[in-house]
This record gives structure tokens, sequence and C-alpha cells, in this order.
């Protein structure tokens, strides 16, 4: 797969660097950026202080405009996907399910939110019924096809229609990866696809304690 995000910073060169994009059901990660403390407490990528994904502002599958302050005092994981995906879209919101179970009573305090990167298939209503089917509150989200391209162009994700055998249907090429930010609203990891849920509570505790 070409690798087609421009370069905005130093910061962003970093990440880019490690990135592996390809198809949908060949994982795509990103990886490590931070030029902070050489070790970190978290088990996934400290990227605290980067200059972009700082905001956002898109519906949800209930119609209500959602930004990060409405769920200030929450950790925010934001996924890019689809629900047409075959694998990995499913399974990382599997696992973030099994995520909020090991949380417990912590659960509370953080907020998943898909956004589809496929909005010419997916719907609100189609949403409404994908995202809360892994955990109640979760929440899609979903916009027109310049919402999305805005989207993916601030939190530098990658995403690519990828014609199928029969005409008219497609796949998505996407990053994999999961952002997450802290209760305060401030971006603090990368999250890479497959690693289990484990090293996500663990993090996510980190940042809620």
């Amino acid at each position: 797969m070409r690798f087609s995000f421009s370069r905005h910073s130093a910061s962003f060169l970093l990440l880019a660097a490690s990135l592996l994009l390809g198809a949908c059901d060949r994982q795509q990660e990103g990886g490590q950026l931070s030029s902070a403390a050489p070790t970190s407490a978290f088990k996934n990528t400290d990227v605290t202080g980067l200059d972009y994904a700082k905001d956002f502002a898109m519906p949800d599958h209930n119609g209500t405009l959602r930004t990060l302050a409405d769920f200030k005092g929450k950790a925010v994981v934001v996924f890019f996907g689809y629900t047409q995906c075959p694998d990995v879209c499913p399974s990382t919101m599997a696992e973030m399910a099994s995520v909020m179970q090991q949380l417990g009573s912590q659960a509370d305090k953080v907020q998943v939110l898909f956004i589809t990167v496929d909005p010419e298939r997916d719907t609100a209503a189609l949403l409404s019924k994908y995202v809360p089917a892994f955990h109640p509150s979760f929440l899609g989200l979903v916009g027109d096809k310049a919402a999305t391209q805005k989207i993916a162009k601030d939190f530098k994700v990658f995403y690519q229609k990828v014609p199928g055998k029969e005409a008219g249907s497609y796949t998505m090429d996407h990053t994999a990866g999961s952002y997450v930010f802290d209760p305060q609203g401030r971006i603090r990891l990368f999250v890479r696809h497959g690693q289990g849920a484990e090293p996500i509570v663990h993090d996510l505790k980190l940042l809620l304690s």
C-alpha cells in the first residue's frame, strides 16, 4: 500500500515512519512518535503533545452533534472503521467491549466512538444497530463525504475505497489503530490493533487515576 499522508510536523514524520498501512483484512497500525521521556508507564504508544487530533464535530447515530467537550471527565477512545469491514473493525469493537467489562465500575468513565470512513453505506440508522451491539454505551459517528475527509485529515487517518470483484462492490483500506484522549480532552495514546484488552485496560486505568 502506498503511503499517502502529507507532512505537517516533525512529530507526524516520526509517526508516519512507523505506520503500517494495508487492506482492512491485512491490519494497519500506528506507531511511536513522541520524543518525550524514553520510558513510559503506558503499554500503548504515548503520543502526549500531538499537534493534531485535537477535536471533532460530527453527528452521532442518534443525530446529536458531538465534540470532545461532550465527554469531559471521561477517557475517549476514537476508532475509524466501517460496518462492512470483515475483521479489523468487529475485532476492535469486540476488544473494546472486553475492555469495558474488565474495567468494571470504571467503564462509566470511558466513551468509545466509532467514526465511519464509509458514509456512502453507513447511515445513522445502520450505525445505531451495529455499534451499540458491541456495548450499549458505544456511539457511532457519521458525516457526509466532506466531513469524513476533514476529520480523517485532522486525525492523520488513512482510508481508501478498494473496488471489489463485482460491479459496485468495494471494501475500505483504513488505519486500524485507535486514539485515546484523557478525561481533560488531551490526546494521550495510540492503540495498535490486535493487542488484546489487557494493555488497553492498564492504560485507561492510568488515565482515569
